[in-house]
């Protein structure tokens, strides 16, 4: 067999390490994930009861559910004909993925960000074209300008940013979308957790804005994301999806959490409570923060990302290191935000292994 050459200059997409495997690795009884932005507080009742409540698992789903994207629609303030849906934000980014990039074609990507940006560019044969973030890590919009080129397909903008948890400034992506004539897309899986956020670029014809239903609604497991696209982009869209990227009851599932805000209200203001404290205290032992408006920190310590992860997971505490993200240090460290009673033994693990 004869694979695809591509493949030689990609690296599989690499998942924190699970609580079974923890437990199992060091003998532990009790391990806190703090890895992977999920939710602590998990989904909403009533969209678990409404995922249950379906039984004609024999039929195949709606293959574009109006019905949902006329909620999304709601929720965004956008109408139901510029709404697309997908497996995850990863489902809805391969898809656009498949409209334009043809191989040799460029994909400018702010650094660091997520990898499977990356991975995805690489994939389709195209040259991922990395633009180094400043100091504080928000794009560098000179930088990024330059870099683009008429081989560049698509520009690639997380906010708030994963790893960095910095929320992208208006004035910049406005001079990006308004003075490059290729697609911009925007990743706002984390939208939810932020002040601010940037759904109003999808008014203009070469911005996508895409979410999630995986972060601050719970429902990471079903894989649900969605995208605001222009009508141009939504006709070709169809062409190139799965033929049913989304089955009936996760549909019902994202149906009841868009009707119940008050959930998701709560979710957000704890994450947002517990993030600042978290940050505080980390803070004072010393720790540097960088400020976040997403459900998970940056940090950085003196020790080397690999062993503080590796001490941490001895003492039940699971974490994400960066050091192998395109564009982080041997020393960054990703934190999610969970419960007050798993934060609280994140700190104390930290005090004990920092100030001894």
């Amino acid at each position: 067999m004869r694979f695809r050459e591509a493949l030689g200059r990609i690296s599989p997409y690499v998942p924190g390490k699970s609580i079974e495997e923890v437990k199992k690795k060091y003998g532990l009884d009790k391990v806190v994930k703090l890895a992977s932005n999920e939710n602590p507080y998990g989904a909403n009742p009533k969209a678990i009861k409404a995922f249950k409540s379906f039984e004609s698992l024999h039929i195949y789903p709606d293959p574009d559910p109006e019905d949902l994207r006329q909620k999304i629609g709601e929720y965004v303030g956008y109408e139901a004909e510029r709404i697309v849906v997908g497996a995850g934000i990863d489902g809805v980014m391969e898809n656009i993925f498949k409209l334009f990039v043809e191989p040799g074609d460029r994909i400018v990507i702010p650094i660091p960000s997520f990898p499977y940006y990356h991975i995805l560019t690489r994939v389709c044969g195209a040259f991922d074209v990395r633009v180094r973030r400043k100091r504080n890590f928000t794009i560098d919009v000179r930088s990024l300008l330059d870099a683009i080129t008429e081989k560049t397909k698509i520009v690639l903008v997380c906010s708030p940013n994963n790893p960095t948890g910095n929320v992208e400034n208006e004035e910049v992506v406005k001079e990006i979308v308004e003075s490059c004539n290729v697609l911009v897309f925007v990743d706002e899986a984390y939208g939810e957790f932020s002040s601010k956020n940037l759904l109003r670029f999808a008014e203009y014809e070469n911005v996508v804005v895409a979410r999630t239903f995986s972060k601050a609604f719970g429902l990471a497991n079903l894989r649900i994301g969605y995208a605001v696209v222009p009508e141009e982009i939504r006709k070709e869209y169809l062409k190139v999806s799965t033929p049913f990227p989304l089955s009936t009851p996760a549909k019902f599932a994202a149906m009841a959490a868009l009707e119940d805000r008050k959930f998701l209200k709560f979710v957000v203001e704890k994450t947002r409570e517990e993030r600042e404290r978290v940050g505080k205290k980390l803070r004072e032992i010393g720790v540097k923060v960088y400020p976040s408006e997403a459900n998970f920190i940056l940090i950085e310590t003196p020790i080397k990302s690999s062993e503080l992860a590796e001490e941490l997971l001895k003492r039940g505490i699971i974490v994400r290191d960066c050091s192998k993200f395109i564009g982080c240090n041997e020393y960054h460290v990703r934190v999610s935000i969970g419960r007050k009673e798993e934060n609280d033994l994140f700190i104390e693990a930290m005090e004990d292994i920092v100030c001894s």
